[in-house]
């Protein structure tokens, strides 16, 4: 395959993309959970000599039946993975580019558009003057970036030379409702799941600010040494929020850097009205969102917004002489603020999103979805036998019925039936079904199939 191949094929693959999203509806949303079945289409060794792409696109087409698709339109499992038609154009160019913008050098325009499109997204969450930022793949990296932060600060970036070996047991505060990004992010960074002290919660699924305080000032008298807080601001099971102001307030007293994980409800902040939700942000050292997840930029792109870049560029970055430009001692190179050297170009799916649908009509969608959440749990509420666990949080609310067993099996009804897609999660040592609406192209219509689906299902 050759350039004027791909000039053909890129036009076939756009009508295919066309058509296929114009029939999303007609679809399954989950594909049917059958390991091993598409593996076992594929040749179990690879081939020796070309094959025609006539072919191998037939191939693709055989495949399908074993995705789930996340652009359909009553996909309302996890959180969406949004994938705008201007985002789909931009990440077509940024393929095309294939540009490694791994330090300034390598690609100025990418760099320096990311440097403008933190700082769009920055005012249009309505965060303070002086917050910079940079894109992670996923929010997952980001907390990982802050956790190690976090960690180098408190031993005074010894531990970047010298190791973990003799240093104090290190202790990092969050409550339960917050990811398992944030799990991972302390085994890896060393810290250990045991040392991750998990705060309670209030009655709304807060973190407690009195017994964090009093979790900080026990380790300090048991001699370990605290080194941070993350708080949550729509958590992924029930969508809890940390009251922030508090949380942050209890950190600074204690001397402790705060990261804020946001990566779904941070998107619903171009909102004004919803900002209450996060109130003190602004004092934070540290806040990831997704817009991949709600602002319609294609996977992957999750934004970290700093207060100040130094600690985390000091702990991340490396500059051998082979990553230097000559001349430009003080360039922003990103690879320097996260953990991979190689950097994908995408800051432009945000330019051209952000441009091509405007923050009002961002905030339409948003809203809508808002809406149109609070109109399903309304209705899934008056089914027999259905009870709402926990209310709407923006546009994610859980439901359950009386047991887990019976809950567990109209879950797997609703899934096999094909035409919305749902997901469970804990709560309470209850088994529930959550429903979050977000993706970017569904209707009112979509959103209330999904009680007529259930009351259906239920009988």
């Amino acid at each position: 395959m050759d350039h004027d191949d791909l000039r053909e094929w890129s036009k076939r693959a756009a009508d295919w993309a066309h058509d296929y999203h114009a029939h999303l509806r007609e679809r399954p949303v989950r594909a049917p959970l059958e390991p091993g079945k598409i593996a076992r289409q594929l040749p179990p060794v690879p081939p020796e000599a070309p094959e025609a792409m006539d072919q191998i696109f037939a191939d693709f087409e055989e495949i399908l039946p074993g995705i789930t698709h996340w652009q359909h339109p009553r996909f309302f499992a996890y959180f969406p993975a949004n994938a705008s038609p201007a985002s789909m154009l931009a990440e077509q160019l940024a393929n095309a580019i294939a540009a490694q913008g791994m330090i300034w050098q390598t690609s100025p325009a990418a760099t320096e558009v990311e440097q403008v499109m933190v700082d769009w997204l920055r005012q249009a969450l309505g965060l303070t003057e002086g917050f910079t930022g940079t894109i992670h793949d996923s929010a997952t990296t980001a907390t990982l970036s802050a956790v190690l932060t976090m960690r180098e600060a408190a031993l005074n970036w010894h531990g970047l030379t010298n190791g973990l070996s003799g240093a104090p047991r290190l202790r990092l505060y969050a409550s339960a409702q917050t990811h398992s990004s944030v799990d991972k992010a302390a085994r890896i960074a060393g810290i250990g799941q045991e040392n991750l002290v998990k705060i309670p919660t209030d009655s709304s699924l807060s973190m407690k600010p009195g017994a964090l305080a009093g979790a900080i000032a026990a380790d300090r008298a048991a001699g370990f040494l605290p080194i941070g807080v993350i708080l949550c601001a729509g958590g992924t099971s029930v969508g809890a929020f940390d009251k922030i102001k508090d949380c942050v307030a209890v950190a600074k007293t204690a001397d402790l850097t705060t990261h804020v994980d946001a990566a779904w409800a941070g998107s619903a902040m171009i909102c004004p009205e919803f900002r209450g939700l996060w109130d003190g942000v602004e004092a934070a050292d540290s806040i990831v969102f997704n817009p991949h997840k709600w602002l319609g930029a294609q996977f992957d792109c999750a934004v970290q917004f700093l207060r100040d870049p130094t600690p985390q560029v000091k702990t991340l970055g490396l500059r051998p002489s082979y990553l230097e430009t000559a001349g430009k001692e003080e360039i922003v190179n990103f690879n320097e603020w996260t953990v991979p050297l190689g950097r994908r170009f995408r800051a432009l799916k945000l330019w051209f999103t952000l441009r091509a649908y405007g923050l009002d009509g961002l905030r339409n969608r948003i809203r809508n979805h808002v809406n149109w959440a609070n109109e399903a749990c309304e209705a899934i509420s008056k089914i027999p036998g259905i009870s709402i666990i926990t209310k709407p949080s923006l546009s994610l609310f859980t439901f359950a019925c009386d047991t887990n067993a019976r809950t567990e099996a109209l879950l797997a009804r609703i899934n096999d039936d094909g035409r919305i897609y749902l997901t469970q999660t804990m709560h309470g040592g209850r088994y529930v079904i959550r429903m979050q609406v977000g993706q970017f192209d569904c209707t009112q219509e979509d959103v209330m199939l999904a009680p007529k689906v259930i009351a259906e299902l239920m009988g």
